[in-house]
């Protein structure tokens, strides 16, 4: 059994367990619920950089990023910086997140948030615009056709953004369909945790072009993104890149500054 088979495993126990203590009502209840959502595609969409930087503490391939900063100053750091949108790890258990650093995010910057999150449930979605987010992510390799139909369409009854992440061509042909808005291919292989940008580069043609397209993992340099973007690339996701400093707002701000030149 792979991570992610784990990963799927535990969150459908967490999530029934989520279910049984936080009704649907309470959620449409929260003050975020009725906000209005920023569109982290049309973002990337007019951007120079592409940039959409991460909060994330930990990580099954990698364990340990970074533990000691805050969700507020990384946050208002990448604001600053000029980043695109930023990416907030939400579970608990392999990651180190929580809802409570999307809330804490959302406080503290006007960026369009994605939550990170392994989505089995719609539940999660509620979640998620209760929380503050304008994105969330769908991940081919857990859902089958239906249910990414399903959790697309009624993510976009709540005016949140759909990323779809991929990891090769069949779970690509799985997945087109008109109520994406973004289609992300993961660099890293989840059976051996190995990166290859060549995997984006692979799929960027398959890609249909109604899409933003995003690369995900392995992305560290100036260089990968400049070797990305003529196979169409317009959304960056960079996560342990700039976390794995003791301050990942300059980071980002040097980083892109620089890719811009």
């Amino acid at each position: 059994m792979n991570i992610l088979d784990k990963i799927t495993i535990d969150k459908r126990k967490e999530v029934a367990l989520r279910k049984s203590l936080i009704p649907v009502s309470q959620l449409e209840k929260s003050v975020l619920f009725e906000r209005q959502t920023v569109s982290l595609a049309n973002n990337l969409r007019n951007s120079k950089s592409g940039i959409i930087a991460e909060h994330k503490r930990r990580s099954p391939s990698k364990s340990v990023i970074n533990n000691s900063l805050n969700v507020q100053d990384v946050a208002k750091g990448y604001q600053d910086a000029g980043v695109c949108g930023m990416s907030v790890l939400t579970d608990g258990k392999y990651f180190g997140g929580s809802l409570d650093d999307l809330l804490t995010a959302r406080a503290s910057c006007n960026l369009p948030l994605l939550r990170k999150e392994f989505i089995i449930d719609e539940y999660q979605m509620l979640e998620a615009k209760a929380y503050g987010a304008d994105v969330i992510l769908l991940i081919a390799a857990i859902l089958s056709r239906d249910e990414i139909k399903q959790f697309s369409e009624f993510a976009k009854s709540l005016k949140l953004d759909v990323l779809l992440e991929v990891h090769n061509e069949e779970e690509l042909h799985k997945s087109v369909m008109p109520s994406l808005d973004m289609l992300g291919v993961n660099n890293r292989n989840l059976k051996t945790f190995n990166v290859s940008l060549e995997t984006s580069k692979n799929l960027s043609k398959l890609i249909p072009n109604d899409f933003v397209k995003v690369s995900e993992s392995g992305i560290s340099s100036i260089e990968a993104i400049k070797e990305l973007q003529p196979f169409g690339y317009q959304g960056f996701l960079i996560g342990e890149n700039f976390m794995k400093t003791d301050n990942p707002g300059a980071s980002a701000t040097t980083f892109i500054k620089t890719l811009e030149q």
